[in-house]
């Protein structure tokens, strides 16, 4: 049973982590998207034709900003359907693979993640590497990038 709490301890710290980091960059894209609004108000008024452009040009990053924005809502709602207290059998949303390689969270693309020393590879449901080693379970090998891998612990 302490192994199970272990386990389920490390995947909510990872998914705590996750939230840590996708926030952050919520944060910066709603911040830059405020500020790119606030110089094309600042700017109204001022000598028409010679501030338009300006305008215009802070209306397109404000966009963009907004789109980012929008793309990692979307993110957070992936996270949002993770369960912590659930452990998994199979490498599907949510788990967390031990490789003879690497280490891995299932979940959204967040890059490594460090706990205690111990690096994690936040990964996407939707990249490669997890349609590689999707319903895979513990002992199983995968193939990606003409290395394999082998299954060493998924919970």
């Amino acid at each position: 049973m302490e192994i199970l709490t272990q386990e389920l301890e490390t995947k909510k710290r990872l998914l705590q982590e996750s939230n840590r980091l996708l926030n952050a960059q919520i944060k910066a894209a709603k911040d830059a998207m405020d500020e790119a609004q606030e110089s094309a108000n600042d700017h109204q008024g001022a000598m028409e034709d010679k501030f338009e452009s300006f305008r215009e040009n802070c209306q397109i990053q404000r966009d963009m900003y907004a789109r980012q924005l929008d793309e990692l809502m979307t993110t957070q709602s992936v996270l949002r359907r993770i369960n912590a207290t659930k452990l998994n059998h199979d490498v599907s949303l949510g788990a967390v693979v031990h490789t003879e390689l690497q280490n891995y969270f299932i979940g959204v693309s967040l890059g490594q993640i460090v706990l205690d020393g111990e690096s994690y590879y936040a990964i996407s449901g939707l990249s490669p590497l997890f349609k590689a080693m999707m319903g895979k379970t513990t002992g199983e090998t995968f193939e990606f990038r003409d290395k394999s891998y082998k299954i060493l612990q998924v919970f």
